[in-house]
């Protein structure tokens, strides 16, 4: 994905920041540096503020249990006991280096929990610290020498109140839990990452194909109107070269010539006003051919009927040989998409056709249909014809709706100008 693309699609939750870690939300808003701390690091977010304090709680707690009970054991002596609880409290503040350092931290901790009872809560948080923040392998290394120096801690140090057996048993299971509560919130995160580059992806490959839709729409009119445009003045170019041949003829015919070549320098003019901007491409296989009009709707809607569709035609313009041939070619392919659409997406249902209008006033279509009977399965790459049309409409000048109704179904709107 290019950076332009990324630069396009909105930042995740942009104002719930705080409820993700901000690990995630590096990985979320990767090449943004808004986020970033000193030497790059991500910046806690206040989510990471609460954890981190329940966890250095949670440790010292731990702690001060351990404490207590190093405090009722005899056979301990003082000196070991004041050292112990040293290591427990700096295990306890090195808690706070757990984001930045997690593999140091574990590593450091190894041999101070093998001599330290305050220091296994510390340890055990290092651990699951260790299991989200990094790959697996670091886990099976760190985490199985954790697991097999706690036989030795308790064959050096035996706990009072449990079997040498149960105490080691009970400890490694409690290991094993952090550990592999670790290793969900990592795989959780892991999915969120990846559901969100997918999403990111999906977004970026609808813009090309929109984009693409537009250009292809924008080359499709610019061959019609190259079409037009050279028949009038081809027409032109005749009424032209008949009055330069014969300046002789009747004053009516002269009078005639010159209106002739009056009205199809201004229409002209107009299809050279919508051909300006739009990208001129290579002749198709349709080039020659004659272009549909608003007259070609029936002969549409006759086409339709016969490949089996239920379609209702109601014009409401009086004159429809009186509209612009660009004007009617634009709601002829609207009304032709529209129907392919409802026979793709709606089939077996009836499509009614609404055309109204007059000069000065615009030309408006109208195609519905009611919701289908029954589940319809999607058609891979559907809207890329609205998109088209939308362009269309545009293009000529007017504007293009569509969406479904409140009965389910589903309308294209479409008003031109008709000036």
């Amino acid at each position: 994905m290019s950076d332009h693309d990324t630069a396009r699609i909105p930042p995740v939750f942009p104002h719930r920041r705080w409820l993700l870690p901000s690990a995630v939300v590096a990985e979320l808003d990767a090449g943004a540096d808004g986020g970033a701390g000193p030497g790059g690091r991500p910046r806690r977010t206040a989510r990471d503020w609460v954890v981190d304090f329940s966890c250095f709680a949670l440790a010292v707690v731990a702690g001060l249990l351990a404490a207590d009970s190093l405090a009722r054991e005899p056979r301990v002596p003082h000196a070991l006991a004041v050292a112990d609880q040293a290591l427990g409290g700096l295990a306890c503040l090195a808690l706070w280096l757990r984001r930045s350092r997690p593999v140091q931290l574990a590593v450091a901790l190894l041999p101070v929990g093998l001599v330290s009872t305050t220091a296994g809560g510390a340890s055990l948080i290092a651990l699951f610290t260790l299991a989200v923040h990094r790959p697996f392998r670091y886990v099976a290394w760190i985490g199985g020498c954790s697991l097999a120096l706690i036989p030795v801690f308790f064959w050096l140090r035996p706990d009072p109140d449990l079997p040498y057996l149960g105490a080691v048993l009970f400890t490694e299971l409690f290991t094993l839990s952090a550990i592999g509560w670790g290793m969900f919130v990592r795989s959780k995160r892991q999915l969120m990452l990846s559901l969100r580059d997918r999403a990111r992806r999906a977004e970026t490959e609808a813009l090309l194909r929109a984009e693409r839709a537009q250009r292809l729409a924008r080359e499709a009119i610019a061959r019609e109107m190259h079409d037009v445009l050279a028949h009038r003045l081809t027409l032109l170019s005749v009424h032209a070269g008949a009055l330069e041949f014969r300046p002789d003829a009747p004053r009516e015919e002269i009078e005639r010539a010159a209106g002739v070549i009056r009205e199809s320098a201004h229409e002209a003019l107009q299809d050279l006003r919508e051909i300006i901007g739009v990208l001129r491409a290579g002749e198709g296989d349709e080039a020659g051919r004659p272009q549909p009009t608003l007259g070609a709707l029936d002969a549409l809607v006759a086409e339709s009927r016969e490949a089996g569709m239920k379609v209702t035609l109601d014009s409401r313009v009086a004159d429809a040989a009186a509209v612009p041939a660009s004007v009617g070619r634009t709601a002829y392919r609207i009304a032709q998409e529209a129907l392919t659409n409802a026979r793709k997406h709606a089939p077996g249902t009836e499509v009614t056709v609404t055309v109204s209008g007059a000069s000065g006033s615009g030309l408006d279509i109208a195609v519905r249909n009611p919701a289908p009977e029954g589940e319809v399965p999607p058609v891979p790459g559907s809207g890329q014809g609205l998109i088209g049309l939308t362009e269309r409409a545009h293009l000529a000048g007017g504007r293009l709706d569509h969406g479904p109704t409140a009965d389910g179904g589903y309308e294209v709107r479409g008003r031109l100008p008709w000036g």
